[in-house]
């Protein structure tokens, strides 16, 4: 399971892509990829309000207070537990 902050996880083997907020709401692709996902309920905000990378999953994006550095970490680290066996 991913940690995304605030007592919430998600299957890590259901993430897609984990992006950085900043370095990607720049675009203005994105913002409109992410408006239309919000309108059309596919949004979930585990950040209250403040994410700092979002995580898509082929269901749902879920927006996250942690970093995607720590988030990439967290997903590394799950599947390299899983190697070992």
């Amino acid at each position: 399971m991913l940690h995304l902050g605030g007592g919430y996880t998600i299957p890590a083997k259901d993430v897609v892509m984990i992006a950085d907020w900043e370095s990607t709401t720049d675009s203005p692709e994105t913002r409109y990829f992410l408006k239309v996902a919000e309108e059309e309920g596919f949004i979930i905000d585990y950040s209250d309000g403040e994410p700092s990378s979002f995580v898509i999953t082929e269901e749902k994006i879920y927006y996250s207070m942690i970093s995607s550095d720590t988030l990439q970490k967290r997903v590394n680290f799950i599947y390299n537990l899983g190697s070992n066996e």
